[in-house]
């Protein structure tokens, strides 16, 4: 690694992407995991489809509480 790099020449922001949208990956415990999946594989879901409608379901029952 160079002890200074010359950064006069750079542009600031070259990459940046309004519309990119991140998605975070969210780690969930074994027992948490292997219920999601055997839940949904029985409501023939994939597991991702089931854990935002387990969230939303949360969600609005949060918001309507409040």
């Amino acid at each position: 690694m160079k002890k200074e790099y010359d950064f006069s020449k750079g542009v600031r922001s070259k990459f940046y992407n309004q519309e990119a949208q991140l998605n975070l990956p969210i780690y969930l415990d074994k027992d948490v995991a292997e219920f999601v999946q055997k839940y949904a594989k029985r409501k023939k879901v994939d597991s991702q489809t089931l854990v935002n409608k387990l969230l939303r379901s949360s969600k609005d029952s949060i918001q309507a509480l409040q």
